[in-house]
């Protein structure tokens, strides 16, 4: 059964003035939203590059919203499979 789905994803990027990126990562499926976040800290002794912590803070905000869409597919595997009539576990007799 063909299907096709339009999903959109909104990067939002804030930087404060102590060296902070911290990122927003929304995706918004048409029935789900979810929110991923992400933060990078520039140390004291590391040359404030604004473009680095955005990267590092916007992957991580994505990997944050990844590990959430995965949870969210395993946990509807896991209601179709208890929904399904005759599914049941098979297991091993004790010899």
């Amino acid at each position: 059964m063909p299907h096709t789905a339009q999903w959109k994803i909104g990067l939002h990027l804030f930087e404060d003035d102590g060296g902070t990126t911290k990122a927003r990562a929304v995706l918004d499926t048409g029935t789900t939203t979810l929110t991923g976040r992400g933060t990078a800290r520039c140390g004291p002794a590391d040359a404030n590059v604004p473009e680095i912590g955005d990267e590092l803070a916007a992957s991580r905000a994505m990997d944050d919203l990844a590990q959430q869409l995965l949870r969210l597919a395993e946990g509807d595997i896991e209601d179709m499979d208890r929904s399904r009539p005759g599914i049941r576990q098979v297991t091993e007799r004790p010899v």
